[in-house]
């Protein structure tokens, strides 16, 4: 039987190209995002590359829709057998804080879209991979975590945070047979609505160019067949 890998941020740059890469791997698709009509046009470009697909719309940043959402997954799917974490949008970019303006309120979103949401996701899905003994969970974060970007300072912070518990959790899953990676992001990725947003309000000569999705896509699936390291770091 196919595994299933969950997509959360399932929009038209990483989590698409997450998704073609690991339908191209015989993977069943999952797709979680906040608009239903953007996952059907993903649900049908997959159908035309013969990936089976489905798109379940949520919003992440309410915790308490997670459980739902995972069991309509499941009746849909089964065992989830790998989550792609990786939400982003240009609703991120008005929140971002320099780091001299933070005060304590304005690490929230981060703190709840970057470690808050996917602890609670892994809390509800690890045990079951665990009974299984197979199973992964891969992460995407804007980065790297070792070089400051105080511009976006809370934001910088809540992923630091994220980093260190996915961290752990790879440390925690070594002679399990699970798995947890991350792909650092270190620049805007091609065809996101992120980028999409800043091309459209910040002037181009100025922007760096794009990473190409399919790149981070390859890193995703190279981190989750060799699991030979934890992290690989994409832009630099």
């Amino acid at each position: 039987m196919s595994k299933t890998i969950a997509v959360f941020g399932a929009g038209p740059g990483f989590g698409r190209a997450v998704a073609h890469r690991f339908g191209r791997e015989g993977f069943r698709v999952a797709l979680v995002a906040r608009t239903q009509n953007k996952l059907d046009r993903l649900v049908a470009e997959l159908a035309e590359h013969d990936v089976e697909a489905a798109g379940f719309a949520t919003d992440l940043s309410d915790r308490t829709r997670l459980r739902p959402v995972l069991h309509r997954i499941g009746e849909r799917f089964g065992n989830i057998d790998v989550i792609h974490y990786a939400p982003a949008g240009p609703e991120w970019i008005p929140r971002q804080v320099d780091i001299r303006a933070a005060d304590p309120n304005s690490f929230e979103f981060g703190l709840d879209m970057l470690l808050r949401t996917p602890a609670e996701l892994i809390g509800l899905t690890l045990p079951a991979m665990l009974e299984r003994g197979e199973g992964a969970v891969l992460f995407g974060l804007a980065g790297p975590n070792d070089v400051p970007f105080p511009q976006v300072g809370n934001v910088a912070v809540a992923a630091a945070a994220a980093r260190a518990y996915l961290h752990n959790l790879h440390a925690s899953l070594s002679d399990t047979g699970l798995y947890a990676g991350l792909v650092q992001v270190a620049g805007m990725v091609g065809g996101s609505e992120s980028a999409e947003y800043v091309a459209a309000h910040w002037d181009p000569s100025l922007l760096p160019e794009p990473l190409n999705p399919a790149i981070l896509a390859d890193a995703a699936w190279e981190l989750y067949s060799k699991r030979d390291r934890f992290e690989t770091i994409i832009g630099l």
